[in-house]
């Protein structure tokens, strides 16, 4: 098992930053890769940003390329979602999330962290 533990959401004006962190614990050592996703009211969750553990590459959704960067820190078992030039549609909450080497689907979730723009 994994866990995952978020932190550092909250209420920004729009134009502001913010920066969540993405604590995993447990059995990490065949983590393939960690991503962001996103869920606002009403919506169904969306794909944000996702990094692959042992080599960093990384894949943004279209809507936060260039003003959101994902990142990690191995020794830490931490990964980063800096967030810039935030908007209004950037209020959700935010959802770190796993999975292990060969699995398709990504199975394990933390708990998730308010964010929210105001205009």
């Amino acid at each position: 098992q994994v866990q995952l533990v978020e932190s550092g959401g909250g209420l920004v004006q729009a134009g502001g930053s913010l920066r969540l962190s993405c604590a995993a614990s447990g059995r990490t050592a065949s983590t393939y890769d960690m991503g962001w996703f996103r869920q606002a009211p009403e919506k169904e969750r969306e794909f944000v940003a996702t990094i692959e553990w042992s080599v960093g590459i990384t894949s943004y959704a279209e809507s936060v390329k260039g003003r959101f960067t994902v990142s990690r820190d191995n020794a830490k078992n931490t990964i980063y979602l800096q967030m810039n030039s935030l908007k209004p549609e950037d209020t959700a909450v935010y959802y770190c999330a796993s999975r292990s080497v060969g699995r398709y689907e990504y199975h394990y979730w933390g708990q998730g962290t308010q964010v929210t723009v105001s205009s």
